[in-house]
């Protein structure tokens, strides 16, 4: 199942994303309901936000299991990674030849 979601393009970020997202909806749906149904009472706008609280753990729980999927495919630092790489690679070829570097001027 994760490997599916990581070929349809959802990756760990995106997870983590939703769960902190969903964190701030929790809030805001106990307090939309609050002020929607005064009525029902402390009791129903509890369970809204509770409701959609529940979403932020499974949401962390995928970002992980995609974390580890996309550090075992070796795509979790990719561009981050090959950017840095290349910059090792550079900085380390202008080392190695001299004539890459300029001379200072005297």
């Amino acid at each position: 199942m994760i490997k599916k979601l990581h070929d349809m393009g959802l990756r760990s970020e995106h997870a983590y994303i939703a769960a902190v997202a969903s964190i701030g909806l929790s809030v805001l749906t106990w307090a939309a309901s609050l002020r929607a149904e005064p009525g029902a009472g402390l009791d129903r706008a509890d369970r809204w936000g509770i409701f959609v609280g529940e979403w932020a753990p499974t949401f962390f729980g995928l970002g992980l299991a995609l974390s580890h999927y996309e550090q075992e495919e070796g795509s979790l630092m990719g561009k981050a990674h090959t950017d840095g790489e290349r910059k090792r690679q550079m900085t380390g070829a202008a080392q190695q030849d001299p004539s890459a570097t300029p001379k200072p001027r005297r």
